[in-house]
């Protein structure tokens, strides 16, 4: 934060601020988009309309879906200071293209402005028409805060800039207009929060597009391993697409919940519309890489799955657990398919229970864990059943791969059979121990993640390879 000692003192003249990306680091007319798409994904339509009537008229019909101003994630530099400058006695006006519901509504939560200037559904109150207003109400002249590019036309207008979260190119360029009486730069890495928002750690998840390979003993297939490795980047980049796409439509629900509102783009950290964008792309790569395995129709089909799951599954009741597990599941099916290894029935049997028994420890610690109004259709109360369901997936995935060990299948697919009984006893023996840390509240949301740290699990899975191995090779 800085200034300038050669400047005139413009303290004493009103400071008008900007709302979006200014005071605060978000965009409310591009999360109203979401949130409004989110609840209703056919009003794309009837969106595309009120366009046709302007930026004013649309601002308008969304401002009900806007986010709440006590959960924006305001600069905490730029509010101190005008609280200062408040006490001071300087007027202070909010001066915003956003739309007067939202805007009046923020300013009444801040408590520092005096004036507010906002769209009106019929005037986007934006760049020229901000400048002209402004100068209208201020003859005496005014300080203008802001953050971008279409700000330029309002500094032109103005007695003296205060820059925030831009570039020091637009910064030189406001100075050129008026001269600074504070810059507050951005301290914000997009970059670093892009690469937590596509979250790597949960690619392990895709690992599973190697069980069909190794259940079916083919370690020398080259050309299996090579297809499943191309599977494997391609549901990488699908994974990282989805992430993003699904916590650009939970930025409201993660800004509630105590751990999620410090995701990149729930904190202000991210752009959504940066990484819709970046979404766009790891999509396209996912489909290209899973062409060239030969599962472009599998990853499609996670993809659309994974986006009906975000867009309206997610709020069906049990459905959703279903969705979670089947997700799962397709990683495994995908596998089988690219590496020319398809999955057969009782590993499909298997993987259905152990995944759904996953699927409700994810969903549980998630009930248990969050505010009342973020439950998705749940409440505290089904915690105890999904419990039941969940332990029971467990008992069922295991005695699944009990009946395929004593099967004739085992029998002449393996050396010495009698190794494989280790798989549905550690199998049993993980899962319970996964409840029990459950049922303590110890479990973080994802149980995939929590395994690949957990020295104990890590354990139990050594102890499963070295059986399957002496079941093949002995």
């Amino acid at each position: 934060m800085s200034a300038d000692p050669d400047l005139p003192d413009t303290a004493a003249l009103p400071l008008a601020v900007d709302l979006d990306g200014t005071l605060i680091h978000a965009d409310t007319f591009f999360e109203s988009i979401l949130s409004y798409l989110g609840s209703n994904p056919l009003g794309a339509f009837a969106l595309a309309g009120w366009f046709g009537r302007g930026r004013a008229f649309v601002k308008a019909r969304l401002a009900a879906y806007a986010p709440k101003p006590d959960e924006l994630p305001y600069d905490e530099r730029l509010l101190s200071w005008l609280r200062a400058e408040k006490a001071k006695g300087r007027r202070i006006a909010l001066a915003t293209a956003t739309d007067r519901t939202i805007a009046e509504a923020v300013a009444a939560h801040v408590g520092v402005f005096d004036d507010v200037f906002a769209s009106d559904g019929f005037t986007n109150l934006k760049s020229a028409r901000k400048a002209e207003a402004l100068a209208a109400a201020y003859p005496q002249g005014f300080v203008y805060a802001g953050n971008e590019s279409a700000d330029l036309k309002v500094w032109a207008r103005a007695r003296a800039s205060v820059v925030v979260n831009a570039s020091a190119e637009l910064a030189a360029r406001a100075e050129a207009l008026a001269p600074l009486e504070r810059v507050f730069p951005d301290e914000r890495d997009w970059r670093a929060a892009l690469e937590r928002a596509v979250r790597p750690r949960q690619w392990i998840k895709n690992i599973l597009v190697f069980i069909p390979l190794i259940a079916a003993q083919a370690l020398g297939d080259m050309a299996g391993w090579s297809n499943a490795l191309l599977a494997f980047f391609a549901l990488c980049c699908a994974a990282s697409s989805v992430y993003l796409f699904n916590d650009a439509f939970d930025i409201a629900a993660d800004r509630r919940h105590p751990r999620k509102r410090n995701r990149p783009f729930a904190s202000g950290a991210l752009s959504p519309a940066r990484g819709l964008a970046v979404s766009a792309g790891l999509a396209s790569a996912a489909l290209l890489v899973g062409w060239v395995a030969g599962v472009a129709t599998y990853v499609l089909i996670y993809m659309s799955l994974s986006g009906l799951y975000t867009m309206w599954l997610k709020r069906l009741v049990i459905a959703d657990i279903f969705v979670l597990a089947s997700l799962y599941g397709l990683r495994v099916l995908l596998g089988g398919e690219a590496s020319g290894h398809v999955a057969s029935s009782w590993m499909l049997a298997f993987c259905g229970f152990f995944f759904l028994s996953l699927a409700l420890v994810k969903r549980v610690t998630e009930i248990e864990g969050a505010p009342e109004n973020i439950r998705r259709g749940y409440t505290l109360a089904d915690a105890p059943v999904l419990k039941a369901m969940g332990v029971g997936s467990a008992f069922a995935a295991s005695v699944v791969l009990a009946l395929y060990v004593q099967s004739d299948v085992a029998a002449r697919a393996y050396g010495a059979p009698a190794w494989l009984w280790v798989l549905p006893a550690a199998s049993i023996f993980w899962l319970a121990r996964v409840w029990l840390l459950t049922g303590r509240g110890e479990m973080p949301d994802d149980p995939v993640v929590h395994a690949v740290g957990d020295r104990f699990s890590l354990a139990i899975a050594l102890v499963a390879a070295l059986a399957y191995a002496a079941a093949v090779l002995f």
